[in-house]
This record gives C-alpha cells, structure tokens and sequence, in this order.
C-alpha cells in the first residue's frame, strides 16, 4: 500500500502550499481579533442601553412612578411580580455582569439578575406588545435572537425587558471567506508564476545532469531563471565541460601508455624466439601474453566510462556460440545449449569480451562451463555455471571490485590480478544490465549476466 503524499513534489507547489497556510493562519488570527472586537461592539451598542433603561426603571420604582404589573408602562421596562424569563436558555454574563455594575454605582438595591438570549424565540407575552407578538406567530424562526434581562428588586418585584440581539458572526464568516479568497487570487497567482520561473530552468538542469554522458556530451543548459539559478546552470555548465575535457585527456594518456607498453611487449615476443629450451620460450610467451592482456583489461576497464564502439543490434544466441566455439577451438571443456535466436542492441565486442571472462573464470577453476541462453518476457539471462569450489557468501560482493581476488597466490595456475569480473560489471552496467553471482547447490557457481530485452 502506497504512502499518501501530504507534500507536493515540485518548488512551485512547495512554496504555493508554504504561503498558503501562512495566509490561513493570518488570517485566523485576522478573524479571532475581528470577531472580539465585533462582540464589543455589539455589547456597547445593545447592552449598555439596556442597562441604562434598568436603572433608570430602578429609580423610577423607587419614586413610584412605575408601578408593578402597569397595564399602560411608559418605555420598554415592565415591573412584574415574577421572573418572566424562562428556563434552560443560554446566558449572557457579560451582560449580567455590566447590569450588575451600573446598579451598583446607582446604588440600586437588587437582588437576582438574570440575563438570557431566547435563540428559539419562545414567547413572552409579558414582554411583548401585540404587534410584536402577531410578528413572531407569523416568523418566529427567522431574524435575531432577544435578549432576556429580568432584575430583582427585592419587595418590589423584578423589572423585565427584551431586546433585539444582533448576529454578526454569520456575515463576518462570508466576508472573511471572500477576503481570505481575494488574497489568495492575489498572492498566490505571483507566488506559482515565480515557483514556475524558478522550477522551470532547475528541471532542465536535472534532466541534463541525469542524462549526461561523458561519451556523447550534449549542449550546454540554457541559462534561464532568477540570477541565482543562471549562476547554478552556468556552474553546471562550466563543470561539465571541465569533465569533459579531462576525460578526453585521459583518454589520450591511455592511448599513449598502452602504445609505450604494447611496443616492449612485442619486442620480448621476437626475443624470445632464440631463446633455445623450448620449455623456457613456452613459459616466457605464456608470461608475456598474461602480461598484454592484463594491459587490455585495465585500459578497457579505464575506458569504460568513453567505450569508442557503438551500439548495434546483435544476434545473442549467434554471439553466445561463437564465444563459447573460441574456446572449444583452444580444448577447454565448454559447452552450450541450444538457444532461439534473440535480437538485442548492445556493443557487441565488449559483451563478447565480458562473457570470456567468465568462461575464462569457470574453466580456470572449475575446468569446465556450461553456457545457457534463457529468454525472458522483459529480459534475456546468460548463464555461465561451474562445479567449482565457489565463492564463500561474504565475499560474493567483494570480488567484483577491481584487483580483488578469493584465491590471493596469483600464481601461475590461476593467474590474473582480479579486473576480469570488474571489467565484466561495467560492461554489463554499460549495456543497462546486471551480473550476479550465485553458488550452486552441491558446489559450483553461477554467474549469470541479465540484459533488457
């Protein structure tokens, strides 16, 4: 099961997602302050009236100027025997709280205060006139909340009155959603066409990075973007001609030193041919031809990053054959197995070269190879087995890297110096492929190449 990615992969998304949160936190902040600030508003424009009107009923019941249950009250304040408000309707301490400071700096005496919003707009005829009460029955659900305010006088009864209770906080939310919608508009459109901008130039630095090949080398990146990315493509750019250049050195020093080497090399042949024991002049040619081609495998193995022989399109059954009739031809005890015939693109010479070495491995210490071609659907395997000695598991590994070898005496026997599994890896590697090495059950060695079709 694939992992859900939270994160977009590009620099323009990235930085998109980046501002975008910075902006809802911004603005959440944003709300929270304009929110407070409104409920502050709203409690000076509606409660400090109302409490206004309590105190000043207050005073009027202590002059006896409003009288309890008046049939015809002067103002909004009725003075009723019984708390009108009724139960289970959600509170408002602040305004409690405010009532209850300005009675007591009017030093009124006072008893309960009960201050409630009546969301549902369950009737209270007590504190409704006849037109407002003919208003409800026709829609009592929709418009604002009241506002419940019941003070006890103590002995005197409990002054009542409703009042229209604004809801802001729906409107707020509309217009902090398109708020928040036009700084998106306006930020976020810059902010992707600057991700793209910049993004734009370093996917085509990383393509060209990915695909570069100090054989073929390609043309320069162009150098696009904001200063800073011109200044990474040109770096890039400088570094790879850099490369290039000492790649074409090294090349030419190679071909130097391998001439320099294969000249004494010949001469030692011509030499030795008066040499008068024959044992010795075999021995001494023996020697002499380990000599050049150790000298092949490591300029090859150098070589291996700049191979000067193209791709083609090989038969490698019929390549497979004529390796393995090279050795029969030599008396090693190499067979094959009959193949179909499989059309692959590689460089042939150097395939040749790197399936050699591993017959060349499996006779030196098994005697023999048996060589089989197997034909996948995606790939193609070739398989050189033994019934050698092995490898040892920990050190499988180990003996494809260069000048490693399990059998360290070097003599003459098994001679070498450990590049032929080295340079068969970076053949294979070259022809986008893969070598592996396996032990067989009851002894021996598989060394298997493994080529796309």
């Amino acid at each position: 099961m694939s992992r859900i990615r939270l994160l977009p992969r590009s620099l323009a998304g990235q930085l998109a997602l980046l501002v975008a949160l910075a902006l809802f936190v911004a603005q959440a902040l944003n709300f929270a302050l304009l929110l407070r600030e409104r409920q502050g508003y709203r409690f000076a424009q509606i409660a400090v009236p109302t409490i206004t009107r309590i105190v000043d009923a207050a005073e009027r019941v202590e002059q006896g100027r409003l009288s309890l249950d008046d049939p015809r009250p002067r103002g909004r304040v009725r003075l009723v025997s019984a708390n009108p408000v009724p139960e289970g309707l959600p509170t408002e301490d602040d305004v409690a709280a405010g009532i209850r400071y300005g009675l007591d700096q009017s030093q009124v005496q006072y008893g309960r205060i009960v201050a409630v919003l009546n969301h549902e707009h369950v009737p209270v005829p007590i504190l409704e006139s006849r037109r407002r009460q003919n208003d409800q029955r026709q829609d009592r659900q929709n418009g604002p909340p009241d506002l419940l305010v019941a003070v006890e006088l103590p002995g005197k009864g409990w002054l009542a009155i409703r009042a229209p209770w604004p809801m802001t906080g729906r409107f707020l939310i509309w217009q902090l959603i398109a708020q928040t919608l036009v700084l998106y508009a306006v930020v976020m459109l810059p902010i992707v066409v600057l991700g793209r901008r910049i993004a734009r130039p370093l996917r085509s630095l990383a393509q060209s990075a990915a695909s570069f090949n100090p054989a073929q080398p390609g043309e320069p990146v162009p150098e696009r973007g904001p200063e800073d990315v011109r200044s990474v493509i040109s770096a890039y750019n400088g570094l790879s001609g850099r490369v290039t250049a000492m790649l074409d050195e090294k090349d030419r020093m190679l071909g130097a030193i391998g001439h320099d080497l294969r000249t004494p090399l010949a001469a030692l042949r011509v030499r030795i041919e008066s040499v008068e024991d024959e044992q010795d002049r075999a021995r001494m040619a023996e020697i002499i031809e380990e000599m050049h081609r150790t000298l092949e495998d490591i300029l090859s193995l150098a070589r291996m990053g700049r191979p000067s022989e193209p791709h083609s399109d090989v038969d490698l059954a019929a390549l497979v054959d004529a390796v393995v009739a090279d050795f029969e031809d030599l008396g090693a005890d190499v067979t094959a197995t009959e193949a179909p015939r499989i059309t692959i693109r590689i460089r042939p010479t150097l395939m040749r070269r790197a399936l050699r070495n591993l017959i060349e491995n499996a006779v030196k210490y098994a005697g023999s190879a048996e060589v089989r071609l197997v034909p996948g659907e995606r790939d193609v395997c070739i398989e050189v087995a033994d019934h050698g000695p092995g490898i040892p598991e920990d050190k499988i590994d180990d003996v494809f890297d260069a000048f490693i070898r399990v059998e360290t005496s070097r003599n003459r026997d098994t001679g070498g110096i450990g590049l032929g599994l080295a340079l068969a890896r970076a053949i294979v590697r070259d022809a986008g492929g893969t070598i592996t090495l396996t032990n067989r059950q009851g002894g021996g060695l598989i060394a298997a190449i493994r080529l796309p079709r």
